[in-house]
């Protein structure tokens, strides 16, 4: 993976309703925001920060059927074609003894694709390193970033008067 070197300027914040007016000001001030970082999830962020909902549900569906297929298919097959004894005095075909084994390849095809899916979407595959702009942003603070790249001097000093202005703890610049 190419590494990539860009300065970003980064604000701090202490509460996450603090953070979620700084990104309305930012907004309304038509601001490009690179990322907003928060420790746990805050109800509310996207669709300010305009993003759409994930589509990861319909891959878990998909997942889970192709499962439920693969266990009701495989069970067939053995109990009609690869190796047909009556036991219990089922019929080759029982679909209700079919139902656990059918069930379980269900959710374990679904858990393990969306988790798959969503490392490989998200860039978190093994050997990626991913820069933190701060470590606090992990534990208790929130973070509103900018790509310095967008801007000039002049909007730069702007972009730190919004952070005042909002409530920022602290205004940092880092090279990521």
């Amino acid at each position: 993976m190419k590494k990539q070197n860009k300065e970003v300027l980064y604000g701090l914040y202490n509460d996450e309703e603090i953070l979620l007016d700084a990104i309305k000001v930012a907004n309304k001030d038509h601001l490009d925001i690179m990322d907003v970082y928060t420790p746990f999830p805050v109800h509310g962020l996207d669709p300010l920060l305009g993003l759409e909902e994930s589509r990861l549900h319909i891959a878990g569906f998909v997942y889970g059927a192709l499962g439920t297929l693969t266990a009701f298919g495989f069970m067939t097959w053995v109990f009609t074609r690869d190796w047909p004894i009556i036991f219990g005095g089922k019929p080759y075909f029982s679909a209700p003894a079919f139902i656990p084994i059918t069930f379980e390849l269900t959710v374990l095809f679904s858990a393990i694709g969306m988790v798959v899916s969503f490392y490989t979407v998200c860039g978190l595959g093994p050997g990626t390193e991913n820069p933190t702009l701060d470590d606090r942003i992990t534990d208790d603070k929130f973070c509103i970033a900018f790509d310095t790249a967008a801007y000039s001097n002049d909007q730069l000093s702007k972009l730190k008067d919004f952070f005042k202005q909002t409530g920022a703890e602290e205004v940092n610049t880092k090279m990521i």
